[in-house]
């Protein structure tokens, strides 16, 4: 299902992983263009319900297209997912739904400025109206935080050249269009063996300063438990990540609430039975989807997508989470 130039990625999995309830409220906390949505609201009956969600405005356009009583937007980061919830009164959902990452609608928009392939300002706010944009960001920070977002958040090996390029062609002339990123970056790299042939040398760099900008790795991290607290028993929680350190807090997540000893491996180690062991709030559903030859062929954005399940038990959420995923990059 496409809807305008935009193809939702592993559409009819993550559909499937939400087994669907037909009286079922959920949510699309990543509404982008509806994609999702649109096939949530196919496979709902007439008392169903679907909450989307989205920081960014142009969003609210798409949604307000679809004409649907039982679909509802809401103009929010995912931060703010369970106030918003809270506020259309709803305290139980039986799914919900993350598609991260970037819309091809947003990355073929030069205006949004998220595209090294297109000139444009250099903003890269999902939300426009709200933080600083990617050239602000450029303009004020020493040349350690751009390092170190650079080789964190984009897992640059040459983070440093790339930042001392930065700051030496700033210290010029203000960068403020993607196309100045874009040249800087790639004439700071050269002719550098980057491992794959096919990426941009600028790639890596404009991931790093979408997520430092959107602090999409801390957003990531607020909406999981936040979400998963609201799962009724058996309700599903469905993620599609697209970069290794978006998955990696999904998997980590996951992992730990799955096991009902948190994941602590000392605790694993104690002679104890499964009966003296506390209940684990979420279950594991699965392996890792992945999308097919066929679906990666017609779009090939869904060649990093990584779907991950879980489904909520019974067992109470604990009190509070472990040090180990509250201290996630942010």
């Amino acid at each position: 299902m496409a809807d305008g130039a935009h193809v939702p990625v592993l559409l009819a999995d993550a559909v499937e992983a939400l087994a669907i309830i037909a009286s079922g409220t959920y949510v699309d906390a990543t509404f982008g263009r509806g994609g999702h949505t649109r096939a949530i609201l196919a496979a709902l009956g007439p008392g169903g319900r679907v909450v989307a969600v989205d920081r960014d405005p142009a969003a609210a356009a798409a949604a307000a297209a679809i004409d649907d009583p039982r679909l509802t937007f809401r103009h929010a980061w995912f931060s703010d997912v369970a106030a918003e919830l809270a506020a259309l009164g709803i305290e139980a959902i039986d799914g919900a739904l993350l598609d991260l990452g970037v819309s091809s609608g947003q990355l073929d928009d030069a205006a949004r400025g998220f595209s090294y392939r297109f000139d444009g300002p250099l903003d890269m706010r999902m939300d426009p109206t709200r933080g600083e944009s990617a050239a602000a960001f450029i303009a004020r920070a020493p040349v350690r935080e751009l390092t170190e977002v650079i080789r964190d958040y984009g897992e640059e090996r040459f983070a440093q050249s790339v930042a001392g390029a930065i700051a030496a062609a700033r210290a010029i002339a203000p960068i403020v269009t993607t196309a100045q990123l874009a040249a800087v970056v790639r004439q700071a790299l050269g002719t550098r063996t980057r491992g794959d042939w096919r990426q941009d040398p600028a790639a890596r760099t404009f991931q790093a300063l979408r997520i430092a900008v959107n602090r999409e790795l801390a957003e990531l991290s607020i909406a999981l438990p936040a979400l998963a607290a609201l799962l009724q028993p058996r309700g599903r929680l469905a993620v599609i990540s697209f970069h290794s350190l978006e998955d990696r807090i999904v998997k980590r997540f996951i992992a730990w609430a799955s096991t009902p000893f948190g994941g602590d491996p000392r605790l694993a180690r104690i002679p104890l039975t499964a009966a003296d062991l506390p209940p684990a709030p979420l279950l594991r559903v699965g392996r890792a989807r992945r999308a097919t030859d066929a679906e990666i062929a017609a779009n090939p954005r869904a060649r990093s997508a990584v779907l991950r399940v879980a489904e909520r038990t019974d067992a109470p959420l604990p009190p509070r989470w472990p040090q180990a995923f509250e201290g996630l990059p942010a």
